[in-house]
């Protein structure tokens, strides 16, 4: 227990601080060197390790880059971000549609992916109009977590504790869809409070950037998008019917991956060396450090700590931990950390619950989810700096209310019997 002990807490600082001082290690090299060190020293045996990895998780993560690879490489996301913001005169317009168009995206595609693509389009944007980027871009970080948590594909969190839990995903988006749009509300209404005064502001910093400062966007190619598309609206309406068919939500995914791969034009190689393998490399050396915890015994320490009945306790105590240990961790390795402690209690309630405290505990600091990283690195490379502290005055207060609207609605669908 003491070995297994050790390899989680410094895999797990690995993880948190991204680079240690004077050690070559990132979060990638952390999760890999403690799954062989799972193994090397004896915590867990070399099939036991190959067992720990979920499979399922992967094959879907797997199917969704091999889909939004190619639409990528196809304009989609151009278009549409460039289609809303031309309808958006003003700032608050603006906002809007940035907020709305990044929630929506997020909620079927992978929300880092949907940032990645949408935060030059949206610096663009707000330059042409000449105003602030800044509540923008965090406001766009903070949508694509919000957005995200009313399906299982919106992030890497929700793939793991749908293929884990087994809820189907129409029975998720019917628990977390109105916490995702009370949420994107929620947002609006903060970030009018925060910002609303500047919004009609000229920006001095970025007034010299006018419209013939163009981003580098992708062409779009119509022809494609008309194959690829198709199969995006195919995809999702065979994971809101995969318990009523009978093909599970992995296989959804997969098949709509390979079928845009090879129906896009572009070599098949091309598309799968674009795949990020670093992520799903992440995974499976989280799922291999876990399992050694688990098998240890190391995780029995926090079922002390955190109420896992499914009750209304229950989802309290689940916001709050997740909120608590994703500023550490960030969200994704909580999500591989909490899993093991919920297996055991029946039903939905508390799965739900870490999907929504998860994902919404994100927004409360820069590092809270991988969202808020690749935004924040995004605008440095546009010369724009997101500093902590502004992110935090904005976080703080989206993130607790988030979280209460959330628990508020879990709890009315838990005594109305919705949420079982």
């Amino acid at each position: 227990m003491f070995l297994a002990s050790v390899i989680l807490a410094a895999t797990y600082i690995g993880v948190a601080v991204t680079r240690l001082p004077r050690i070559n290690i990132d979060r990638p090299a952390a999760a890999l060197a403690g799954a062989v060190l799972m193994v090397v020293l004896g915590v867990l045996t070399f099939d036991q390790a190959v067992d720990a990895i979920d499979y399922n998780t992967l094959a879907l993560l797997l199917g969704m880059m091999l889909l939004v690879v190619v639409m990528q490489g196809q304009g989609f996301f151009t278009l549409l971000a460039s289609r809303f913001v031309a309808v958006a005169p003003t700032p608050g317009r603006l906002m809007a549609s940035v907020v709305v168009l990044t929630a929506v995206c997020s909620a079927f595609m992978v929300n880092d992916v949907v940032v990645l693509l949408f935060t030059p389009i949206v610096i663009q944007a707000c330059r042409m109009q000449r105003v602030n980027p800044l509540p923008f871009l965090i406001g766009e970080a903070m949508a694509s977590n919000i957005g995200s948590t009313a399906t299982i594909v919106g992030n890497p969190q929700n793939m793991l504790i749908g293929v884990t839990s087994g809820i189907s995903f129409a029975r998720f988006f019917a628990y977390l869809a109105p916490v995702a749009v009370v949420g994107t509300g929620l947002l609006l209404a903060l970030l009018w409070v925060f910002y609303g005064k500047e919004w009609a502001k000229k920006d001095e910093a970025s007034s010299g950037h006018r419209s013939t400062d163009q981003v580098t966007l992708t062409p779009i190619d119509y022809r494609g998008l008309k194959r690829s598309v198709p199969l995006l609206a195919l995809a999702t309406a065979g994971f809101f019917l995969s318990s009523f068919i009978g093909i599970r939500v992995p296989l959804v995914a997969l098949v709509a991956g390979v079928a845009a791969m090879l129906l896009s034009g572009v070599r098949p190689s091309q598309v799968i060396q674009k795949v990020d393998w670093v992520l799903l490399l992440f995974f499976g050396g989280l799922f291999v450090v876990i399992g050694g915890a688990r098998h240890a015994g190391v995780l029995d320490v926090f079922l002390n700590r955190v109420e896992v009945t499914p009750n209304v306790q229950g989802i309290v105590s689940v916001h709050l931990a997740s909120a608590f240990i994703s500023q550490v961790v960030s969200n994704v390795p909580l999500t591989v950390l909490m899993i093991p402690l919920l297996q055991r209690v029946p039903g939905d309630t508390l799965w739900i619950s870490l999907a929504s405290g998860a994902t919404l505990g994100g927004n409360a600091t820069i590092i809270g989810a991988v969202a808020n990283i690749i935004v924040a690195e995004g605008a440095y490379r546009e010369g724009i700096v997101i500093k902590f502290m502004e992110f935090l005055k904005v976080g703080l207060a989206v993130t607790v209310l988030t979280l209460l609207a959330s628990v508020g609605i879990l709890w009315l669908e838990l005594e109305m019997g919705v949420l079982r």
